[in-house]
């Protein structure tokens, strides 16, 4: 097994990667905050991760993937006020449409979904200890971590405990605080129409950062070995979740990797409603299958930044198209050859690359390139009518492997795809006219495909037969 390497922000380097127990990996990534349909922003944070634990499994770790549902939040309160509904209400609502869109992204590696308000006595108890321990003080509207008290402030995101006092970054705002930069562990309310639980610091609810922290605690303890989310949580939200649970425990690193996944842009915008290119998952999934979102996020690199537009997207479903034109192919062989040796040699080459690029960093830009390169390769063996029935099988087994942790080939639909004989030779003969720069032979070979209820695109892994839609 190749050492495994990700990429950490905490010390903005590669590791090897080397979880606390040997084959136990804990990971927790930040969930929604439920006063809105999910988007597709959302979707690439839950997809990359869908995929990465499926791989960490692949690898031989036991994964517990663990991830919070905010469901008490000024956004909630605001929103359910204009639609003049419960806070409770709204929330519910929106966390049953989110679940609804992961099961439907083919998300189902998550072993835990935590809602902040069923943690709401784990989030008081590290409120006290906090306060217990000299790191917190009490205001009249909320009970405020003092970021001045904890001399590793801004080790993640590289801000100091100063840069934290700057108009732009100011968060929890309270004319009293200490710290401009000091966050909410507690929001006391008397205000009837909040939602607000009873605590030894008065009746109120709990701020944004504390409840990550409270859950990560009840099913990991102190640390644990990976936690993710967007690049904007970095800053305050990871932060103060650094702060607080290591001023509690006194052991670092909270987290011992921490993986946050670029940001998702609009035809090279920032998705925005008021920009008009707000793109829910549920839109998406009405004019698009998921397979193809899920490989357009995936061949992307995981922490680099990644545009969407629908001729990305085009692009992308062409990707699938080969892959599954590729392997109906080698279900569809006729007749089986005793096969080349070179076939065996490529196909041990596409596992070993694959798994290698893998295993640095989760590179699946090069991973997927590997594969690409070998259906080039493999497609000139397969027109000779070179591949053995085991040779076939085992391209095929791989495919399959690959899927279990990608999703994004619909086998189903592989057994329904047939190429007639009449059409495959009518696309090499069509190849050879085109190599011999014979145009109108190659065009009228073209037109009898289409004919026959097919059509062939050029690629530059070359010809992708597919049927007519």
């Amino acid at each position: 097994m190749n050492q495994l390497k990700i990429y950490n922000t905490l010390s903005r380097k590669k590791e090897d990667f080397k979880p606390f127990k040997k084959k136990k990996i804990n990971i927790f990534v930040c969930g929604p905050t439920v006063y809105d349909f999910s988007h597709i922003g959302h979707a690439r944070t839950n997809i990359v991760f869908d995929s990465l634990v499926k791989y960490f499994k692949k690898q031989g770790f036991k994964v517990f993937y663990l991830q919070n549902i905010t469901d008490i939040d000024d956004k909630i309160i605001q929103r359910a006020r204009e639609k003049g509904v419960t806070p409770k209400d709204l929330a519910e609502a929106f966390t049953k449409e989110h679940l609804k869109d992961m099961k439907d992204l083919g998300i189902n590696s998550v072993d835990k979904y935590a809602k902040a308000t069923s943690y709401i006595k784990e989030i008081i108890n590290q409120t006290k200890r906090l306060i217990d321990k000299g790191y917190a003080y009490k205001l009249d509207d909320g009970i405020y971590f003092d970021i001045s008290k904890f001399e590793s402030y801004g080790k993640l995101s590289g801000r100091t405990s100063l840069q934290a006092e700057d108009s732009i970054s100011r968060i929890d705002y309270s004319k009293n605080k200490k710290n401009r930069g000091d966050f909410c562990l507690w929001k006391l309310n008397d205000n009837s129409d909040e939602p607000s639980w009873p605590s030894p610091f008065g009746k109120g609810r709990p701020g944004w950062h504390i409840e990550d922290t409270a859950i990560t605690e009840k099913f990991f303890g102190p640390q644990y070995d990976i936690h993710g989310g967007g690049i904007d949580l970095i800053f305050p939200h990871h932060e103060a979740e650094v702060t607080q649970m290591e001023s509690i425990s006194g052991k670092s690193p909270m987290a011992k990797y921490w993986m946050h996944i670029g940001f998702l842009t609009i035809s090279g915008q920032k998705m925005s409603k008021s920009l008009d290119n707000f793109v829910t998952i549920s839109d998406f999934l009405k004019r698009h299958t998921y397979r193809h979102l899920r490989f357009l996020i995936v061949k992307n690199l995981w922490r680099s930044p990644m545009n969407y537009s629908e001729v990305i997207l085009m692009d992308a479903k062409a990707g699938v198209e080969r892959v599954e034109g590729f392997l109906a192919k080698i279900k569809n062989i006729k007749q089986y050859s005793k096969g080349d040796a070179k076939v065996t040699l490529e196909i041990k080459k596409l596992k070993d690359n694959f798994y290698e690029n893998l295993a640095d960093d989760f590179n699946t830009p090069k991973a997927f390139a590997t594969i690409f390169e070998f259906i080039k390769k493999i497609n000139a063996f397969l027109d000779k009518n070179l591949l053995s029935k085991s040779q076939a099988t085992s391209t095929y087994r791989f495919f399959e492997e690959i899927n279990d942790i990608f999703d994004f080939i619909d086998f189903k639909k592989l057994s329904k795809i047939k190429f007639p004989k009449e059409v495959e030779d009518l696309v090499k003969e069509r190849e050879k006219y085109r190599k011999l720069s014979e145009w109108q032979k190659a065009d009228m070979a073209r037109i009898e495909i289409e004919k026959n209820g097919f059509i062939v695109e050029d690629t530059k892994e070359g010809p992708l037969l597919r049927k007519k839609e």
